[in-house]
């Protein structure tokens, strides 16, 4: 039977402390909610002790529907030379009517010493008075060993010390930190071993930080070495350089080594849920993470995808289904013939024996990212590209003209405006709308130009506008690469357009976006008068 790991997340917590890494506290409880559903066992909701918003937080988790995890409140062990039962921190954590506490002592002689400057003695009775308080008043106590590690490295004996106080209070749990992150794998292996043999009544976790890129490394070392909790944030985020990513963790301790950890279901939300904490955290995931990443299986180069054709073990280590994630092909000036065959076999479409036109397509996409296109980035561009073609799209609407009016006067701001005429199915339109900048303006006169044959057109958002020069030594006049993503709030899409001029750079980008909308994956219906005049009615 496989060894079980219990999951610990402290996003709400320990990864609010990262940089840029800001939470309402709407937002920490859809991501509560987020994680109960993934499978956690514990989620740690802030520091009572610290702020309103978490007092407010914990008040509010009351009325979550959790099914499996349980909502713990943080704090430290109490302050020196004072009562358990008159200690602000320890009151205000019963106070918010959690079933579950984590608190904080220090391990380390150093910090004992120069950081709260009591005596070696009086830490040990702050650890356990603490401990035995929290016991006395019914609820599961999780006690964290602040820099352990370090302290162990330093004085083992009375690191040892002072988690046998926590054991000895009566802790349900007692935990490892490697507060700074500095500590190896060979060296969590060792002390966390002789941990396991030294605490026998009392299991233990780990709580590691990255700061040397090795948290996740730290976090499976611990749990080989005994450990059945492991402490960490999804995504990595954290302080410094963040802690240990459960979205890493989590698989390589299931898929890989076997420990029982969530549910092959809940293993399957994985990457939906890093990439919903990453769009409430307001934060870019890295395209190349592990597991979640949107480049974690993602292949690029013309052998490499030959190979996954026949076989993808061939180039990916696990089934990207297993962690909610899906394979990719890019295509790019590296790309072979192998790219775009697969790349239309995802579409729905068989150009496996259309060799000529086949090469011809490659070669354009050579030229285009010679030019400055980017298709990696821009799968709705390229798609758009491949079924142009082969013939396999029809014109939703053709640009006949735009013009964009530009006006600053002294006390006044800049004022932007666009008229944009389009022929759509054979009748032109053209309308005039403002903006907030020229792009804008762009958007909302083209949107008024199609809303009347495509109202559902509303549903459509631009959510991200990039712009990349190209080659810097051009100044002003330099290339420009523009990448637009668009959302209708189900999915998301990007395209790209190159120009010398960034207005029609935007103005490629933007039109790829709508067209990709109606005639892509996203198709919308056009309005129900408009089908009979536009010959759509049995299309």
């Amino acid at each position: 039977m496989a060894k079980t790991v219990k999951i610990f997340d402290t996003t709400l917590r320990d990864g609010t402390q990262g940089e840029g890494i800001s939470l309402s506290v709407e937002d920490k409880l859809k991501i509560a909610q987020k994680l109960d559903a993934l499978g956690v066992t514990y989620i740690e909701g802030g520091w009572p002790g610290s702020n309103n918003k978490d007092i407010e937080f914990f008040t509010r988790a009351k009325d979550l529907k959790l099914s499996h995890a349980k909502i713990t409140a943080f704090g430290s062990t109490r302050r020196k030379d004072t009562l358990p039962e008159e200690d602000a921190n320890l009151n205000r954590i019963l106070e918010v009517g959690v079933s579950v506490a984590t608190i904080f002592g220090k391990s380390w002689d150093f910090h004992v010493h120069k950081a709260i400057q009591t005596t070696l003695e009086e830490n040990l009775a702050m650890i356990y008075d603490s401990v035995k308080y929290l016991k006395s008043k019914g609820l599961e106590v999780i006690y964290d060993g602040e820099h352990f590690f370090d302290g162990y490295k330093n004085n083992p004996e009375y690191a040892l010390q002072t988690i046998k106080k926590a054991e000895e209070a009566g802790a349900d749990w007692i935990v490892l930190c490697d507060t700074n992150g500095g500590t190896m794998p060979h060296e969590i292996s060792d002390i966390v071993a002789r941990v396991c043999k030294e605490i026998t009544r009392c299991p233990i976790g780990i709580h590691a930080h990255n700061d040397c890129e090795l948290g996740v490394a730290n976090s499976i070392a611990a749990v080989m070495a005994g450990a059945t909790q492991v402490q960490g944030t999804i995504n990595g985020y954290g302080e410094r350089c963040g802690n240990a990513n459960l979205c890493s963790i989590i698989p390589n301790l299931q898929l890989k080594l076997k420990y029982d950890v969530i549910s092959e279901e809940q293993m399957q939300s994985l990457t939906s849920i890093a990439r919903y904490v990453s769009e409430i955290a307001n934060t870019h995931m890295p395209v190349n993470q592990p597991f979640v990443g949107s480049a974690a299986f993602a292949h690029k180069g013309g052998i490499h995808v030959s190979a996954i054709l026949r076989n993808s073990s061939t180039y990916e280590h696990i089934q990207p289904e297993l962690v909610g994630n899906k394979q990719r092909v890019l295509v790019s000036e590296l790309a072979g013939q192998s790219n775009l065959v697969f790349k239309a076999q995802e579409l729905g479409l068989d150009f496996s024996n259309d060799n000529a036109n086949t090469k011809l397509l490659i070669e354009k996409i050579k030229k285009m990212e010679h030019e400055g296109y980017q298709f990696e980035g821009a799968d709705a561009s390229l798609e758009l590209l491949i079924r142009d073609a082969y013939g396999k799209t029809e014109e939703v609407f053709t640009l006949e003209s735009f013009k964009i009016l530009v006006e600053k006067s002294a006390n006044n701001p800049v004022v932007s405006e666009a008229i944009v005429k389009v022929k759509v199915h054979g009748e032109t339109v053209y309308n005039a709308a403002e903006g907030n900048g020229p792009v804008n303006a762009l958007d909302n006169a083209l949107r008024k130009c199609l809303l009347q044959f495509y109202p559902a057109i509303e549903q459509i958002h631009l959510s991200d506008y990039k712009v990349r020069v190209l080659d810097e030594k051009d100044a002003t006049a330099a290339k420009v690469r523009v990448l637009i993503e668009s959302t209708d709030f189900n999915n998301s899409w990007n395209t790209v357009g190159v120009s010398g001029n960034v207005i029609e750079a935007s103005w490629e980008a933007l039109a790829d976006s709508i067209r990709y909308a109606l005639l892509g994956k996203q198709r919308l219906a056009p309005a129900e008068e408009h089908k009979e005049r536009l010959g759509l009615l049995n299309h």
